[in-house]
């Protein structure tokens, strides 16, 4: 392989003396790009936000904000990252720096006090200000567009403990489009750098980005063991606090083989390495399940690098997508050295974090019928609207005709050691008029679904609760 090469803020710089396991973050402050820092080193403060040139359709770029605790630095080789210091213009010899737009909102109308987290919060607004689609007239759904089309939960993984919200608010309701001679604005009309193979080995172990799907599941053949890592949103979480350090890891975020996104007349068919945030912009609401689910999982930040496919990987049972994928009816798609084969989501879970995902074995897609159920609904329980781990997750899918409910998928997280289907409370539905009386019925039977424990999230008393009051919820404001 050649040598390791990433471009930060326009500058090629040489990584080859980079570790395996050293984070982006790292490597930057290692860099002298101090802006970027350290806050809760698992993805929710956001203070260590930077932009990352990411694919946007054919021959453009989106300047898109992830966080720089997670990612190990070599995931980014070949590609350029944009950092606070980056947005500005450098001064020169008896001559001021020129702030970017978004620096001189945030200094103009204050929010800024410490300054720890405001790097990041400017990282992210100027991912939001190079948005290709924002518009004046753009009003979002959940009605908190600026009147610049401005989305303020592009900042939602962006957390301030001193200025207070609303002049960060303020600064980002104030920023017009991009000038003419805007350089990142520029550069985004063109392509972003295409993904190549990386190959680092050391006494710290191997980190390796395989050229295509044939290389990877070689590669995985021989070492089942390795870490597949996409956006590094859990393996990030477990490095930096767990302090974890797989002797192998193989980088399969960028591999086309698993980034697709293809409709037939029979089934939607979503690559295992797409990021939530591209699944999001290029479904476009076709699937309303996911429409609503994707907002309420983690942070812009989190959905700009975390996939469907190592959300399925890691078995949890509070995972927000196995839920809605479950009332979908969704299979997956498993391809290994050996070939593919195809597996119902609702059979794939066998125990706490385990599946029936051989050794060898990737995801490489999910795959959801069509056509979908007309009345669908995910509903979050959380202590927090946005961003944070559900004590419950319900998905519906109902089909009706006349007035009866024909079928019933129903989807759940949290309730059990693994995401499990509402088995019984489906039979309670199917075949029965959709009326109150019917879903008061139905509703004390997925009130006893699963095994609800007592944790830190919630105890099980309230969880029965919420399967039981989220099933009179769907029925109050369902629209049929």
């Amino acid at each position: 392989m050649g040598s390791i090469e990433i471009t930060v803020d326009g500058d090629p710089r040489a990584a080859g003396a980079i570790g395996p396991h050293t984070s982006l973050l790292d490597w930057l402050r290692e860099q002298g790009r101090t802006s970027a820092k350290e806050g809760c080193a698992e993805g929710e403060c956001g203070a260590c936000a930077v932009l990352v040139a990411r694919p946007d359709g054919a021959g453009a770029t989106r300047w898109t904000a992830v966080n720089a605790c997670l990612p190990p630095a070599l995931a980014f080789d070949g590609q350029e990252i944009v950092t606070a210091e980056g947005l500005g213009t450098a001064p020169t010899p008896g001559a001021a720096a020129e702030l970017h737009p978004v620096q001189r909102e945030m200094a103009e109308r204050g929010g800024s006090q410490c300054g720890y987290c405001t790097p990041g919060f400017v990282c992210a607004m100027a991912a939001e200000y190079y948005r290709p689609d924002r518009a004046a007239e753009e009003r979002a759904a959940h009605g908190e567009c600026g009147p610049n089309g401005f989305d303020l939960h592009a900042l939602s993984g962006n957390l301030c403990r001193c200025t207070g919200y609303r002049p960060i608010r303020d600064a980002a309701y104030a920023l017009g489009a991009p000038a003419a001679d805007d350089a990142l604005a520029h550069r985004s009309m063109q392509a972003p750098p295409p993904p190549r193979p990386t190959s680092v080995r050391d006494e710290r172990g191997t980190f390796l980005r395989p050229a295509d799907l044939a290389e990877l599941t070689a590669l995985l053949g021989e070492t089942p063991e390795a870490l597949l890592l996409a956006g590094a949103t859990d393996a990030g979480v477990e490095r930096n606090l767990r302090h974890t350090r797989p002797p192998l890891v193989l980088a399969i975020d960028r591999l086309e083989e698993l980034r697709g996104l293809h409709v037939t007349e029979t089934a939607i068919e979503i690559g295992a390495a797409l990021t939530l945030s591209e699944i999001e912009h290029t479904l476009a609401g076709r699937v309303p399940m996911l429409d609503a689910l994707i907002p309420q999982f983690a942070s812009r930040l989190i959905r700009n690098a975390a996939t469907l496919g190592g959300n399925l990987g890691t078995g949890s049972p509070i995972g927000d997508s196995p839920p809605a994928l479950l009332a979908l009816e969704a299979t997956l798609l498993l391809v290994s050295a050996t070939g593919e084969r195809e597996v119902p989501l609702a059979e794939y879970f066998t125990g706490y974090r385990q599946s029936v995902r051989a050794p060898g074995e990737v995801i490489k897609a999910v795959r959801i019928p069509l056509p979908l159920a007309p009345l669908t609904a995910f509903h979050k329980i959380a202590k927090r609207r946005f961003d944070d781990i559900s004590s419950v997750a319900v998905a519906f899918a109902l089909t009706l005709e006349g007035g009866r409910v024909t079928t019933a998928r129903i989807g759940l997280g949290g309730v059990a050691a693994t995401p499990i289907r509402a088995l019984a409370t489906e039979r309670a539905l199917e075949g029965r008029e959709w009326n109150e009386e019917t879903a008061r019925s139905a509703a004390a039977v997925l009130r006893g679904e699963g095994t609800p424990l007592d944790d830190h999230r919630a105890s099980a008393r309230y969880r029965s609760a919420m399967l039981e009051q989220s099933l009179l919820r769907l029925h109050t404001e369902a629209v049929i």
